[in-house]
């Protein structure tokens, strides 16, 4: 079996977990794929938290969660320094905090202070931590993928704009559809009657390797793009910088581009994408799927914007209707 059948196994286990939420199953595949983090948005109870355990469950990977409140320090993010007495010696050792896991699940990470902000994203880009002057790698296979709810928000530290640039993915979780919030019904019902331990048998035994995710990367790696497709998906981060040579009100709403971290965040995702539909090059409906989630948290809006109660991924339906595809 091949990292493609190996995958579709893992998207179909994963979706058998998550009923109706194909979108965020499909976008924690893509991190993956593309090495990147992801940041889900959503109300409470939309199955964030569900989706990523069901994918740690059903993947060879240690998983950790972090619930960032207001009183967290960076120390229980990252691990500390601990004293060790055995009696004729005593020495300091390093305890690894939550952060070394291969798939992190940093829970409404706007309700910590930006110290603690911080050191999570510090670990997300350099991918090692440093505690006491000494330098901790993380796992080869690492993932975060951060959480905050669009309410509440009384007492919580927003992200800078700088800082979410650090997410390859900014991801919007909705309400189900009528008939699959009854499947949701039926299923929790049904893994009730089971019990966990049936279920936890069931995964253990069709687990998928991490050695497919690494297989699974170097084949998205080879995907191909054309000029004219790469260029259609520079086009679109131009028009984030310079919307009014396309339309007035692009210029009006947008105050701040995407930066080259959306180019490459757009040409990875493409790809992946391209990917998991079975296609070894990457077309224009690639880029449009992927581009919502690549570039949302890239656009800072004017207050204009604001005033004409104008959201992020509106602007982003506009701009793709005026950019052409070369």
């Amino acid at each position: 079996m091949n990292a493609s059948d190996d995958f579709a196994r893992l998207r179909q286990q994963v979706s058998a977990s998550i009923v109706g939420q194909t979108h965020i199953v499909e976008r924690l595949l893509i991190g993956l794929l593309i090495n990147g983090n992801l940041l889900v948005e959503g109300l409470p109870g939309l199955a964030k938290t569900r989706a990523v355990k069901a994918l740690a469950r059903n993947l060879d990977a240690d998983f950790s969660r972090i619930q960032f409140t207001p009183d967290l320090l960076p120390t229980d993010v990252t691990g500390t320094e601990v004293l060790h007495d055995s009696g004729s010696t005593r020495n300091f050792r390093f305890e690894p905090g939550p952060i070394f896991a291969n798939l992190v699940l940093a829970d409404e990470i706007n309700r910590a202070p930006a110290k603690v902000q911080a050191a999570l994203l510090e670990a997300m880009e350099e991918r090692q931590v440093t505690v006491a002057g000494t330098t901790h790698a993380l796992p080869p296979l690492f993932m975060v993928m951060a959480t905050q709810n669009p309410i509440e928000q009384e007492g919580t530290y927003p992200l800078p704009e700088a800082q979410m640039d650090r997410f390859a993915m900014h991801v919007m979780v909705d309400y189900p559809e009528a008939e699959a919030e009854i499947e949701i019904v039926r299923l929790v019902r049904e893994e009730e009657r089971n019990g966990d331990a049936a279920n936890s048998q069931r995964t253990a035994a069709s687990q998928v390797a991490q050695d497919v995710v690494f297989a699974a990367r170097k084949a998205v790696r080879d995907v191909e793009v054309s000029p004219a497709v790469e260029r259609y998906a520079v086009d679109i981060i131009f028009a984030t910088r310079f919307g009014a040579r396309l339309h007035d009100d692009l210029g009006r709403w947008i105050q701040v581009g995407a930066s080259p971290r959306g180019s490459l965040a757009l040409d990875r995702a493409s790809r992946a994408h391209a990917w998991l539909k079975g296609r070894h090059h990457v077309i224009p409906d690639d880029i449009r799927a992927v581009a919502h989630d690549c570039l949302r948290h890239r656009l800072q809006l004017s207050y204009e914007a604001s005033a004409d109660g104008v959201s992020a991924d509106e602007v982003l339906d506009l701009l793709l209707t005026h950019v052409a595809i070369g």
